[in-house]
């Protein structure tokens, strides 16, 4: 057993790639990572999940309700060049992974399967289709939660980026800029207001 496995950390893997390894240092946090990952045909360079539970607690944790999970499938791959079929046929590919994926009950709230493509540079048909892009499906008219597809294609020699309006994960991608701080809670303001942070 490593060390990172015996101090309770996942070990993170190293890409050849270094525009890829440093986009994975960005994800770490966040994403169990995995490099060449195949599904249904396809290989990607880069594959993340990110699962968050949430459940409400009544007096003791054993005494829970209103539990539901929602995860993030990321899929990136290096491309030679990126075209609009190259676009839908990621889009076909969400909609197979979510019908084998996805157990549709009511503790599913949300999914999304985010496909990232990094290439050379970004045609403007890819960049029209991606920035208008948005997929969501509602599961059982929303009973069983949805989910959603995201796109996004990075040029990062380029230092250019387009992402569908809720590919979120684009800032990881974005290394030519800095990832934006939260802004601070409330106790933090009150705290740095009466000069104790």
């Amino acid at each position: 057993m490593s060390d990172a496995g015996a101090s309770g950390e996942r070990e993170v893997p190293v890409w050849d790639d270094p525009y890829l390894d440093r986009v994975s240092d960005r994800l770490m946090y966040n994403y169990d990572l995995e490099r060449d990952y195949a599904v249904a045909g396809e290989r990607f360079d880069l594959y993340g999940r990110m699962r968050i539970e949430s459940q409400k607690r009544l007096f003791h944790p054993a005494l829970n309700y209103a539990n539901h999970g929602s995860e993030e499938h990321l899929f990136a791959r290096r491309v030679d060049g990126v075209g609009r079929a190259d676009l839908e046929a990621l889009v076909d590919l969400g909609h197979r992974l979510a019908d084998e994926w996805i157990v549709p009950d009511e503790e599913h709230f949300s999914t999304d399967f985010s496909f990232a493509l990094v290439a050379p540079e970004i045609p403007p048909d890819a960049r029209e289709f991606v920035s208008g892009f948005s997929d969501r499906t509602l599961l059982k008219y929303g009973y069983y939660g949805h989910y959603e597809i995201n796109l996004l294609v990075v040029a990062p020699e380029a230092e250019d980026a387009v992402a569908s309006r809720n590919a979120d994960v684009v800032r990881a991608f974005r290394l030519w800029r800095d990832v934006p701080a939260e802004p601070p809670g409330l106790l933090a303001r009150v705290l740095r207001r009466f000069g104790r942070s």
